[in-house]
């Protein structure tokens, strides 16, 4: 006690300058508008500054529990979204093409997983037995063909991608044009190539390819893509043709099962053609 008393006469000008300079600056600050007005901004600043630092520190211990309630309540919510449901009843597309004498019905489906970079590639699709899927139906996408059915679960199919080293496709070059066997390059997602054109016809760039529609699997007509070069295949008089499809399949998110309602019969015919006489 002694030695706060002995600090207190020793500095006690001091110390009485000092509570006379706070004295004057108050009233100062206190009674003239202007230095008023800086002094409660610069306060209401700090202020904010402090309560947002209490505020994130408080924030960070109860994290944890915060997260653990959101993640909880996102459940909930995901329970009820609509797209998270699985839908048993599809509408069916029926289309009836009275020129060939051929009906196709159309099943949507959104594809659930794809793959492009292998060498026989697949992807499944959101449909399967419950909506009457069945193996070597054809799926196409608006952009055109992208595949065949390969496997049949209760509520998803697996489809043969297009981008296949077993997938033939019968096309034609042009509408009505010549005919030609359309397969992928095995490289790019976006390039096939049409062999079984006679080097005789004349095959002009940028001409549209179709699908022939000869096996019943899919329509006829379907546009595939384009032609974007052209050469000789070396000792056979007939063109390579390369192609450039119209879909993207590293973009795929919807497609349709092609059901044709005459597949059948007209496999059943094709198998009465007699064979040649040896």
């Amino acid at each position: 006690m002694q030695n706060l008393f002995a600090f207190l006469r020793r500095f006690r000008v001091f110390i009485f300058f000092s509570a006379l300079q706070f004295l004057c600056l108050f009233l100062y600050v206190q009674f003239v508008a202007f230095p008023k007005s800086v002094y409660l901004s610069t306060a209401s600043t700090f202020n904010g500054k402090i309560q947002s630092a209490e505020g994130k520190l408080i924030s960070h211990f109860y994290l944890e529990k915060n997260n653990a309630a959101l993640r909880l309540e996102n459940a909930q919510l995901r329970k009820r979204v609509f797209t998270n449901f699985y839908r048993v009843e599809r509408a069916k597309i029926q289309v009836k093409d009275t020129t060939y004498e051929q009906s196709y019905s159309f099943i949507p489906t959104k594809i659930v997983n794809v793959s492009v970079n292998r060498r026989n590639n697949f992807f499944t699709i959101d449909v399967g037995k419950l909506q009457g899927i069945k193996k070597n139906m054809g799926v196409i996408s608006p952009n055109g063909v992208v595949g065949i059915v390969f496997k049949v679960g209760e509520h998803f199919s697996l489809v043969k991608s297009l981008l296949t080293q077993d997938i033939n496709l019968d096309v034609m070059i042009g509408i009505d044009g010549p005919r030609g066997i359309l397969k992928w390059d095995g490289f790019n997602p976006r390039k096939g190539i049409i062999t079984g054109v006679s080097s005789d016809l004349y095959i002009k760039k940028n001409t549209h390819i179709y699908t022939l529609g000869a096996s019943g699997i899919f329509p006829k007509g379907i546009k595939l893509g384009k032609v974007i070069s052209k050469s000789r295949i070396e000792d056979q008089a007939l063109w390579k043709l390369e192609v450039r499809f119209r879909e993207d399949y590293r973009t795929l998110h919807s497609a349709y099962v092609v059901k044709s309602l005459i597949r059948k019969e007209l496999q059943e015919l094709q198998l009465e053609v007699p064979e040649d006489p040896e």
